[in-house]
Protein backbone atom coordinates (compact mmCIF):
# COMPACT_ATOMS: atom_id res chain seq x y z
CA UNK A 1 0.00 0.00 0.00
CA UNK A 2 1.33 3.50 -1.28
CA UNK A 3 2.18 6.27 1.69
CA UNK A 4 -0.17 8.60 -0.14
CA UNK A 5 -3.04 5.68 0.35
CA UNK A 6 -2.00 4.73 3.92
CA UNK A 7 -2.33 8.69 4.78
CA UNK A 8 -5.93 8.26 3.28
CA UNK A 9 -7.16 5.61 4.97
CA UNK A 10 -5.62 6.96 8.80
CA UNK A 11 -7.71 10.16 7.88
CA UNK A 12 -10.90 8.26 7.27
CA UNK A 13 -10.72 6.09 10.53
CA UNK A 14 -10.38 9.37 12.66
CA UNK A 15 -13.41 10.95 11.80
CA UNK A 16 -14.32 13.75 13.76
CA UNK A 17 -17.61 14.05 12.35
CA UNK A 18 -18.72 10.89 13.89
CA UNK A 19 -19.77 11.12 17.23
CA UNK A 20 -19.28 7.09 18.04
CA UNK A 21 -15.44 7.47 16.27
CA UNK A 22 -14.84 10.55 18.90
CA UNK A 23 -15.12 8.66 21.97
CA UNK A 24 -12.71 5.83 21.30
CA UNK A 25 -9.37 6.01 22.21
CA UNK A 26 -6.17 6.65 19.37
CA UNK A 27 -5.77 2.87 19.38
CA UNK A 28 -9.34 2.10 18.76
CA UNK A 29 -9.81 5.21 16.00
CA UNK A 30 -7.08 3.38 14.06
CA UNK A 31 -8.74 -0.28 13.90
CA UNK A 32 -11.63 1.53 11.96
CA UNK A 33 -15.75 1.03 11.98
CA UNK A 34 -15.39 -2.78 10.75
CA UNK A 35 -13.76 -5.39 12.04
CA UNK A 36 -10.84 -6.36 10.75
CA UNK A 37 -10.88 -8.98 7.95
CA UNK A 38 -9.21 -11.84 8.05
CA UNK A 39 -7.18 -13.12 5.14
CA UNK A 40 -8.27 -15.81 3.39
CA UNK A 41 -11.42 -15.44 4.92
CA UNK A 42 -14.97 -14.54 2.97
CA UNK A 43 -16.05 -11.31 4.92
CA UNK A 44 -18.10 -10.06 2.50
CA UNK A 45 -17.11 -6.90 -0.11
CA UNK A 46 -13.74 -5.00 -0.27
CA UNK A 47 -13.14 -1.61 -0.62
CA UNK A 48 -12.85 -1.52 -4.11
CA UNK A 49 -16.40 -3.13 -4.01
CA UNK A 50 -17.59 -0.16 -1.45
CA UNK A 51 -16.50 2.38 -3.76
CA UNK A 52 -18.05 1.02 -7.40
CA UNK A 53 -21.54 0.78 -4.56
CA UNK A 54 -21.12 4.45 -4.16
CA UNK A 55 -19.78 5.61 -7.20
CA UNK A 56 -21.96 3.21 -9.99
CA UNK A 57 -25.74 5.11 -9.48
CA UNK A 58 -23.93 8.18 -11.17
CA UNK A 59 -25.34 7.52 -14.27
CA UNK A 60 -23.97 9.68 -17.17
CA UNK A 61 -20.34 8.92 -15.94
CA UNK A 62 -18.10 5.98 -17.78
CA UNK A 63 -16.79 3.53 -14.91
CA UNK A 64 -14.00 1.70 -16.03
CA UNK A 65 -11.99 -0.92 -13.51
CA UNK A 66 -8.49 -0.71 -14.49
CA UNK A 67 -8.01 -4.73 -13.22
CA UNK A 68 -8.36 -8.18 -15.04
CA UNK A 69 -11.31 -8.76 -16.11
CA UNK A 70 -12.79 -11.07 -13.16
CA UNK A 71 -12.59 -7.49 -11.03
CA UNK A 72 -15.07 -5.78 -13.12
CA UNK A 73 -17.18 -8.47 -13.38
CA UNK A 74 -17.69 -9.67 -9.69
CA UNK A 75 -18.40 -6.41 -8.76
CA UNK A 76 -20.32 -4.61 -11.73
CA UNK A 77 -24.06 -3.77 -11.19
CA UNK A 78 -24.71 -5.20 -7.66
CA UNK A 79 -27.33 -2.89 -6.57
CA UNK A 80 -30.47 -1.98 -8.40
CA UNK A 81 -29.66 1.68 -8.47
CA UNK A 82 -32.17 3.38 -11.10
CA UNK A 83 -31.57 6.06 -13.84
CA UNK A 84 -33.73 8.62 -15.08
CA UNK A 85 -32.00 9.68 -17.92
CA UNK A 86 -28.53 7.93 -19.28
CA UNK A 87 -27.77 4.59 -19.07
CA UNK A 88 -24.13 4.70 -19.94
CA UNK A 89 -23.47 3.28 -15.90
CA UNK A 90 -24.52 0.02 -16.95
CA UNK A 91 -22.34 -0.57 -19.58
CA UNK A 92 -18.94 -2.52 -17.93
CA UNK A 93 -15.69 -0.79 -18.83
CA UNK A 94 -12.65 -2.88 -18.10
CA UNK A 95 -8.82 -2.84 -19.11
CA UNK A 96 -9.01 -6.15 -18.75
CA UNK A 97 -5.22 -6.77 -18.08
CA UNK A 98 -3.45 -10.67 -19.28
CA UNK A 99 -0.73 -11.89 -17.95
CA UNK A 100 1.59 -10.76 -20.66
CA UNK A 101 0.08 -6.97 -19.87
CA UNK A 102 0.92 -6.97 -16.26
CA UNK A 103 4.58 -9.06 -16.89
CA UNK A 104 5.52 -6.61 -19.67
CA UNK A 105 3.90 -3.47 -17.65
CA UNK A 106 1.65 -2.72 -20.50
CA UNK A 107 -0.39 -1.57 -17.86
CA UNK A 108 -0.75 2.28 -17.84
CA UNK A 109 -0.34 2.23 -21.57
CA UNK A 110 -3.60 -0.26 -21.82
CA UNK A 111 -5.32 1.99 -19.71
CA UNK A 112 -4.31 5.53 -21.71
CA UNK A 113 -5.48 3.41 -24.56
CA UNK A 114 -9.05 2.88 -23.01
CA UNK A 115 -9.85 6.18 -22.15
CA UNK A 116 -9.27 7.16 -25.20
CA UNK A 117 -11.52 4.69 -26.92
CA UNK A 118 -14.70 5.47 -24.13
CA UNK A 119 -14.13 9.48 -24.34
CA UNK A 120 -14.11 9.06 -28.65
CA UNK A 121 -16.98 6.05 -28.24
CA UNK A 122 -19.36 7.41 -26.13
CA UNK A 123 -18.34 10.91 -25.37
CA UNK A 124 -19.20 11.04 -21.40
CA UNK A 125 -18.68 14.14 -18.99
CA UNK A 126 -15.92 12.43 -17.12
CA UNK A 127 -14.52 8.84 -16.76
CA UNK A 128 -14.31 6.95 -13.50
CA UNK A 129 -11.02 5.08 -13.51
CA UNK A 130 -10.60 2.47 -10.44
CA UNK A 131 -7.72 0.82 -8.81
CA UNK A 132 -7.42 -2.84 -8.09
CA UNK A 133 -5.70 -4.94 -5.84
CA UNK A 134 -3.81 -6.30 -8.87
CA UNK A 135 -2.90 -2.68 -10.86
CA UNK A 136 -1.95 -1.26 -7.04
CA UNK A 137 0.39 -4.15 -6.33
CA UNK A 138 2.22 -3.86 -9.39
CA UNK A 139 2.63 0.35 -9.15
CA UNK A 140 0.77 1.34 -11.84
CA UNK A 141 0.19 5.25 -11.34
CA UNK A 142 -3.40 5.14 -12.13
CA UNK A 143 -3.61 9.89 -10.98
CA UNK A 144 -0.72 10.24 -13.58
CA UNK A 145 -2.23 8.26 -16.39
CA UNK A 146 -5.77 10.15 -15.51
CA UNK A 147 -4.33 13.40 -15.61
CA UNK A 148 -2.31 13.00 -18.85
CA UNK A 149 -5.60 11.87 -20.44
CA UNK A 150 -7.74 14.74 -19.01
CA UNK A 151 -5.32 17.01 -20.50
CA UNK A 152 -5.04 15.24 -23.88
CA UNK A 153 -8.63 14.42 -24.41
CA UNK A 154 -10.47 17.46 -22.66
CA UNK A 155 -12.67 14.96 -20.76
CA UNK A 156 -11.74 14.74 -16.93
CA UNK A 157 -10.56 11.03 -15.52
CA UNK A 158 -10.73 11.02 -11.99
CA UNK A 159 -8.51 8.53 -10.27
CA UNK A 160 -10.36 6.22 -7.79
CA UNK A 161 -7.16 5.05 -5.74
CA UNK A 162 -9.43 2.00 -3.51
CA UNK A 163 -7.67 -0.99 -4.58
CA UNK A 164 -9.59 -4.03 -2.86
CA UNK A 165 -6.56 -5.02 -0.29
CA UNK A 166 -6.81 -1.34 1.70
CA UNK A 167 -9.99 -2.89 3.79
CA UNK A 168 -13.81 -3.33 4.02
CA UNK A 169 -16.70 -2.08 1.67
CA UNK A 170 -17.49 0.18 4.67
CA UNK A 171 -13.69 1.83 4.37
CA UNK A 172 -14.09 2.25 0.05
CA UNK A 173 -17.57 3.89 0.67
CA UNK A 174 -15.75 6.46 2.92
CA UNK A 175 -12.84 6.83 0.77
CA UNK A 176 -14.72 7.25 -2.45
CA UNK A 177 -16.38 10.01 -1.04
CA UNK A 178 -13.15 10.95 -0.49
CA UNK A 179 -12.08 10.95 -4.04
CA UNK A 180 -14.92 13.16 -5.29
CA UNK A 181 -14.30 15.80 -2.39
CA UNK A 182 -10.59 15.59 -3.84
CA UNK A 183 -10.96 15.46 -7.47
CA UNK A 184 -14.15 16.41 -8.55
CA UNK A 185 -16.75 19.12 -5.68
CA UNK A 186 -16.22 22.50 -6.84
CA UNK A 187 -14.75 22.15 -9.70
CA UNK A 188 -17.88 23.38 -11.75
CA UNK A 189 -19.74 26.51 -10.80
CA UNK A 190 -24.16 25.94 -11.13
CA UNK A 191 -25.65 27.65 -13.49
CA UNK A 192 -27.84 29.33 -11.19
CA UNK A 193 -28.65 28.69 -7.52
CA UNK A 194 -31.62 29.29 -4.79
CA UNK A 195 -32.12 29.31 -1.39
CA UNK A 196 -34.06 25.81 -1.32
CA UNK A 197 -30.88 24.16 -2.80
CA UNK A 198 -30.28 20.54 -1.16
CA UNK A 199 -27.47 17.85 -1.29
CA UNK A 200 -28.76 14.23 -0.65
CA UNK A 201 -25.94 12.12 0.14
CA UNK A 202 -25.94 7.96 0.58
CA UNK A 203 -29.18 7.31 -1.29
CA UNK A 204 -28.49 4.99 -3.94
CA UNK A 205 -32.24 4.96 -5.58
CA UNK A 206 -32.66 1.78 -5.66
CA UNK A 207 -35.89 0.48 -7.77
CA UNK A 208 -36.55 4.45 -7.52
CA UNK A 209 -36.98 4.66 -4.38
CA UNK A 210 -35.56 8.49 -4.53
CA UNK A 211 -38.53 9.26 -7.29
CA UNK A 212 -41.02 8.64 -4.69
CA UNK A 213 -39.51 11.13 -2.44
CA UNK A 214 -38.43 13.88 -5.55
CA UNK A 215 -42.63 15.26 -6.02
CA UNK A 216 -42.53 15.91 -1.99
CA UNK A 217 -39.80 17.93 -2.43
CA UNK A 218 -41.12 19.34 -5.42
CA UNK A 219 -44.24 20.91 -4.19
CA UNK A 220 -42.16 22.28 -1.65
CA UNK A 221 -40.05 23.93 -4.09
CA UNK A 222 -37.13 21.75 -2.76
CA UNK A 223 -34.72 21.20 -5.50
CA UNK A 224 -31.87 18.24 -5.02
CA UNK A 225 -28.96 20.58 -6.89
CA UNK A 226 -26.22 17.90 -5.83
CA UNK A 227 -26.64 14.30 -5.46
CA UNK A 228 -23.96 11.31 -4.06
CA UNK A 229 -25.16 9.35 -5.66
CA UNK A 230 -29.00 8.92 -6.30
CA UNK A 231 -29.52 8.99 -10.15
CA UNK A 232 -26.86 11.19 -10.11
CA UNK A 233 -24.95 13.64 -12.54
CA UNK A 234 -21.35 13.97 -12.76
CA UNK A 235 -22.21 17.67 -12.94
CA UNK A 236 -24.16 17.39 -9.74
CA UNK A 237 -21.54 15.79 -8.11
CA UNK A 238 -19.22 18.80 -9.19
CA UNK A 239 -21.95 21.48 -7.60
CA UNK A 240 -22.24 20.20 -4.68
CA UNK A 241 -20.35 23.00 -2.98
CA UNK A 242 -23.15 25.51 -3.43
CA UNK A 243 -26.28 23.83 -1.70
CA UNK A 244 -27.58 25.38 1.49
CA UNK A 245 -28.25 21.87 3.37
CA UNK A 246 -26.81 18.33 2.96
CA UNK A 247 -29.10 15.11 3.72
CA UNK A 248 -26.99 12.22 5.01
CA UNK A 249 -29.38 9.37 3.94
CA UNK A 250 -28.69 7.06 7.03
CA UNK A 251 -25.53 6.16 5.81
CA UNK A 252 -22.10 7.28 8.41
CA UNK A 253 -19.32 5.66 5.63
CA UNK A 254 -20.35 9.21 3.62
CA UNK A 255 -20.30 11.25 7.21
CA UNK A 256 -16.43 12.25 6.56
CA UNK A 257 -17.58 13.89 3.08
CA UNK A 258 -20.34 15.70 4.74
CA UNK A 259 -18.56 17.09 7.27
CA UNK A 260 -15.28 18.48 5.24
CA UNK A 261 -17.96 20.12 2.53
CA UNK A 262 -19.38 21.91 6.04
CA UNK A 263 -15.91 22.96 7.33
CA UNK A 264 -14.63 23.84 3.64
CA UNK A 265 -18.16 25.44 2.03
CA UNK A 266 -19.84 25.94 4.92
CA UNK A 267 -22.82 23.67 4.71
CA UNK A 268 -24.59 22.45 7.28
CA UNK A 269 -26.09 18.49 7.09
CA UNK A 270 -28.38 16.45 9.19
CA UNK A 271 -28.52 12.54 9.47
CA UNK A 272 -32.40 11.45 8.16
CA UNK A 273 -34.04 8.30 6.80
CA UNK A 274 -37.01 8.32 4.21
CA UNK A 275 -38.40 4.60 5.94
CA UNK A 276 -41.71 4.88 7.55
CA UNK A 277 -44.22 7.39 8.07
CA UNK A 278 -42.99 9.04 10.62
CA UNK A 279 -39.32 9.37 9.72
CA UNK A 280 -40.21 10.52 6.33
CA UNK A 281 -42.31 13.62 7.87
CA UNK A 282 -38.84 13.99 10.62
CA UNK A 283 -36.72 14.10 7.66
CA UNK A 284 -39.15 16.71 5.67
CA UNK A 285 -39.07 18.87 9.04
CA UNK A 286 -35.72 19.18 9.86
CA UNK A 287 -34.94 20.08 6.31
CA UNK A 288 -37.39 22.47 5.96
CA UNK A 289 -36.35 24.28 9.19
CA UNK A 290 -32.36 24.00 8.65
CA UNK A 291 -33.01 25.72 4.84
CA UNK A 292 -35.37 28.44 6.88
CA UNK A 293 -32.08 28.82 9.02
CA UNK A 294 -30.16 29.23 6.05
CA UNK A 295 -32.24 32.01 4.26
CA UNK A 296 -35.39 30.32 2.45
CA UNK A 297 -38.78 31.74 3.10
CA UNK A 298 -39.88 31.28 6.51
CA UNK A 299 -43.47 29.96 5.19
CA UNK A 300 -41.58 26.97 3.76
CA UNK A 301 -42.13 25.11 7.67
CA UNK A 302 -45.49 26.46 7.52
CA UNK A 303 -45.85 24.23 4.29
CA UNK A 304 -44.26 21.42 5.08
CA UNK A 305 -46.68 20.63 7.92
CA UNK A 306 -49.57 20.89 5.43
CA UNK A 307 -47.58 18.60 3.13
CA UNK A 308 -46.80 16.56 6.46
CA UNK A 309 -50.46 15.96 7.20
CA UNK A 310 -51.82 15.58 4.03
CA UNK A 311 -49.54 12.83 3.28
CA UNK A 312 -49.25 11.18 6.14
CA UNK A 313 -53.55 11.56 6.37
CA UNK A 314 -53.37 9.78 2.59
CA UNK A 315 -51.00 7.12 3.55
CA UNK A 316 -52.73 5.93 6.59
CA UNK A 317 -56.04 6.03 5.00
CA UNK A 318 -54.52 3.66 2.38
CA UNK A 319 -53.22 1.29 5.32
CA UNK A 320 -56.14 0.99 7.34
CA UNK A 321 -57.36 -1.89 5.22
CA UNK A 322 -54.38 -3.45 5.73
CA UNK A 323 -53.69 -3.11 9.63
CA UNK A 324 -56.01 -6.04 10.60
CA UNK A 325 -54.66 -8.77 8.50
CA UNK A 326 -51.06 -7.79 9.80
CA UNK A 327 -51.37 -6.31 13.00
CA UNK A 328 -49.94 -8.12 15.90
CA UNK A 329 -47.74 -10.44 13.23
CA UNK A 330 -44.15 -10.87 14.32
CA UNK A 331 -41.42 -10.15 12.24
CA UNK A 332 -37.58 -11.18 12.57
CA UNK A 333 -35.63 -8.83 10.87
CA UNK A 334 -32.07 -9.82 9.66
CA UNK A 335 -30.58 -6.51 7.44
CA UNK A 336 -28.08 -3.53 8.32
CA UNK A 337 -26.78 -0.65 9.02
CA UNK A 338 -29.28 2.11 9.02
CA UNK A 339 -32.43 -0.29 7.96
CA UNK A 340 -31.22 -2.01 12.02
CA UNK A 341 -33.52 0.84 13.34
CA UNK A 342 -35.46 2.73 10.56
CA UNK A 343 -37.23 -0.38 9.23
CA UNK A 344 -37.78 -1.42 12.90
CA UNK A 345 -39.66 1.94 13.47
CA UNK A 346 -41.24 1.84 10.03
CA UNK A 347 -43.12 -2.00 10.90
CA UNK A 348 -43.93 -0.58 14.69
CA UNK A 349 -45.96 1.88 13.80
CA UNK A 350 -48.47 -0.63 12.42
CA UNK A 351 -48.77 -2.93 15.60
CA UNK A 352 -46.12 -5.49 13.95
CA UNK A 353 -43.87 -6.64 16.51
CA UNK A 354 -40.32 -7.20 15.82
CA UNK A 355 -38.81 -10.02 17.46
CA UNK A 356 -35.00 -9.58 16.91
CA UNK A 357 -33.15 -7.25 13.99
CA UNK A 358 -29.57 -7.74 13.45
CA UNK A 359 -26.96 -4.84 13.77
CA UNK A 360 -24.25 -6.10 11.23
CA UNK A 361 -22.60 -3.21 9.89
CA UNK A 362 -23.97 -0.99 11.96
CA UNK A 363 -22.49 1.71 13.90
CA UNK A 364 -22.71 2.05 17.75
CA UNK A 365 -25.24 5.16 17.01
CA UNK A 366 -27.19 2.60 14.59
CA UNK A 367 -27.33 0.05 17.79
CA UNK A 368 -28.01 2.75 19.88
CA UNK A 369 -31.40 3.65 18.28
CA UNK A 370 -31.83 -0.40 18.45
CA UNK A 371 -32.27 -0.38 21.69
CA UNK A 372 -34.01 3.30 22.16
CA UNK A 373 -36.67 1.98 19.86
CA UNK A 374 -36.82 -1.60 20.92
CA UNK A 375 -36.22 -1.25 24.71
CA UNK A 376 -33.12 -3.20 25.14
CA UNK A 377 -30.43 -4.88 23.47
CA UNK A 378 -31.89 -8.61 24.23
CA UNK A 379 -33.57 -8.65 20.62
CA UNK A 380 -29.80 -7.51 18.61
CA UNK A 381 -28.01 -9.87 16.73
CA UNK A 382 -24.83 -9.56 15.10
CA UNK A 383 -23.81 -12.24 12.30
CA UNK A 384 -26.21 -15.09 11.83
CA UNK A 385 -25.24 -18.74 11.02
CA UNK A 386 -28.36 -20.49 9.05
CA UNK A 387 -28.64 -22.70 11.92
CA UNK A 388 -29.21 -20.18 14.00
CA UNK A 389 -31.49 -18.23 11.82
CA UNK A 390 -33.34 -21.21 11.38
CA UNK A 391 -33.41 -21.75 15.46
CA UNK A 392 -34.75 -18.17 15.99
CA UNK A 393 -37.38 -18.26 13.61
CA UNK A 394 -38.87 -21.58 15.38
CA UNK A 395 -37.98 -20.20 19.13
CA UNK A 396 -39.67 -16.79 18.48
CA UNK A 397 -42.72 -18.11 16.55
CA UNK A 398 -41.90 -15.52 13.72
CA UNK A 399 -44.82 -14.95 11.26
CA UNK A 400 -42.01 -13.73 8.54
CA UNK A 401 -38.13 -12.87 7.71
CA UNK A 402 -37.40 -9.89 6.25
CA UNK A 403 -33.60 -9.99 4.98
CA UNK A 404 -31.26 -10.22 1.70
CA UNK A 405 -31.75 -12.76 -0.62
CA UNK A 406 -29.24 -14.87 0.61
CA UNK A 407 -31.27 -16.19 3.61
CA UNK A 408 -34.47 -16.66 1.88
CA UNK A 409 -33.71 -20.44 1.75
CA UNK A 410 -33.94 -20.75 5.35
CA UNK A 411 -37.11 -19.13 5.54
CA UNK A 412 -38.25 -21.65 3.04
CA UNK A 413 -37.27 -24.54 4.83
CA UNK A 414 -38.46 -23.18 8.06
CA UNK A 415 -41.83 -22.70 6.13
CA UNK A 416 -41.87 -18.78 6.74
CA UNK A 417 -42.38 -16.21 4.21
CA UNK A 418 -39.82 -14.24 3.42
CA UNK A 419 -39.52 -10.65 1.66
CA UNK A 420 -36.50 -9.01 0.66
CA UNK A 421 -35.62 -5.70 2.45
CA UNK A 422 -31.79 -5.45 0.74
CA UNK A 423 -30.57 -3.77 -2.14
CA UNK A 424 -31.57 -6.62 -4.82
CA UNK A 425 -35.15 -5.95 -3.88
CA UNK A 426 -37.49 -5.38 -6.72
CA UNK A 427 -40.07 -2.84 -4.76
CA UNK A 428 -39.26 0.59 -3.44
CA UNK A 429 -40.40 1.40 0.01
CA UNK A 430 -39.54 4.57 0.89
CA UNK A 431 -41.36 7.39 1.79
CA UNK A 432 -45.31 7.77 2.69
CA UNK A 433 -46.74 5.30 -0.40
CA UNK A 434 -43.38 3.32 -0.14
CA UNK A 435 -44.70 2.30 3.45
CA UNK A 436 -48.05 0.93 2.02
CA UNK A 437 -45.92 -1.04 -0.51
CA UNK A 438 -44.40 -2.62 2.20
CA UNK A 439 -47.30 -3.68 4.28
CA UNK A 440 -48.79 -4.31 1.36
CA UNK A 441 -45.99 -6.78 0.32
CA UNK A 442 -46.32 -7.65 4.05
CA UNK A 443 -50.02 -9.05 3.39
CA UNK A 444 -49.39 -10.11 0.56
CA UNK A 445 -46.29 -12.76 1.68
CA UNK A 446 -48.22 -13.36 5.03
CA UNK A 447 -51.69 -14.44 3.96
CA UNK A 448 -50.45 -15.98 1.03
CA UNK A 449 -52.98 -19.51 1.19
CA UNK A 450 -50.02 -21.50 0.06
CA UNK A 451 -48.36 -21.79 3.41
CA UNK A 452 -51.47 -23.52 4.85
CA UNK A 453 -50.20 -25.95 2.02
CA UNK A 454 -46.99 -26.29 2.96
CA UNK A 455 -47.32 -26.38 6.29
CA UNK A 456 -49.72 -29.75 6.42
CA UNK A 457 -48.05 -32.66 6.96
CA UNK A 458 -47.06 -35.04 4.59
CA UNK A 459 -49.32 -38.05 4.35
CA UNK A 460 -46.15 -40.26 5.25
CA UNK A 461 -45.83 -38.01 8.23
CA UNK A 462 -49.38 -38.10 9.40
CA UNK A 463 -49.88 -39.38 12.54
CA UNK A 464 -53.50 -39.53 12.07
CA UNK A 465 -55.20 -43.12 10.72
CA UNK A 466 -55.08 -44.56 7.61
CA UNK A 467 -58.22 -44.60 6.07
CA UNK A 468 -59.77 -45.90 3.06
CA UNK A 469 -58.41 -48.62 0.31
CA UNK A 470 -55.22 -48.70 2.49
CA UNK A 471 -56.84 -49.75 5.71
CA UNK A 472 -59.05 -52.21 3.48
CA UNK A 473 -55.58 -53.83 1.81
CA UNK A 474 -54.59 -54.39 5.56
CA UNK A 475 -57.76 -56.11 7.00
CA UNK A 476 -57.97 -58.30 4.10
CA UNK A 477 -54.35 -59.25 2.05
CA UNK A 478 -54.80 -61.21 -1.39
CA UNK A 479 -54.35 -64.92 -0.90
CA UNK A 480 -52.17 -67.76 -3.05
CA UNK A 481 -48.69 -66.50 -3.87
CA UNK A 482 -48.96 -62.91 -4.12
CA UNK A 483 -47.73 -62.72 -0.51
CA UNK A 484 -45.00 -65.61 -0.66
CA UNK A 485 -41.16 -63.49 -0.32
CA UNK A 486 -39.95 -66.21 -2.44
CA UNK A 487 -41.84 -64.78 -5.25
CA UNK A 488 -39.75 -61.35 -4.71
CA UNK A 489 -36.22 -62.74 -4.12
CA UNK A 490 -35.06 -60.63 -7.07
CA UNK A 491 -36.54 -57.77 -6.18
Amino acid sequence: MSDALKQTVQEAFNEPGCATNRAKSAEARKKGCAKPLTPGAAAGGCAFDGAMITLQPIVDVAHLVHAPLACGGNSWDNRGSASSGSMLYKTGFTTDLSELDIVMGKGEKKLYAAIREIVEKHAPPAVFVYATCVTSMIGDDIAAVCKAATEAFGTPAIPVDVPGYAGSKNLGCKLAGEMMFRHVIGTIEPEHTTECDINIIGDYNLNGELWQIKPLLDRLGIRILGSLAADARYRQVAVMHRARVTMLVCSHALIGLARKMEETWGIPFFEGSFYGISDTSEALRTMCRMLVERGAPADLIDRCEALIAEEEAKARAALAPYRPRVEGRRVLLYTGGHKSWSVVSALQELGIEVVGTSVRKATEADKARVVQIMGDEAHMYENMAPKEMYATLKAAKADILMSGARSQFVALKARTPWIDVNQEKHEPYAGYMGMVDLVRAIDRSVNNPVWEDVRRPAPWDDPRPATGLRLAAQADPAPGPVNDPKEFEDC
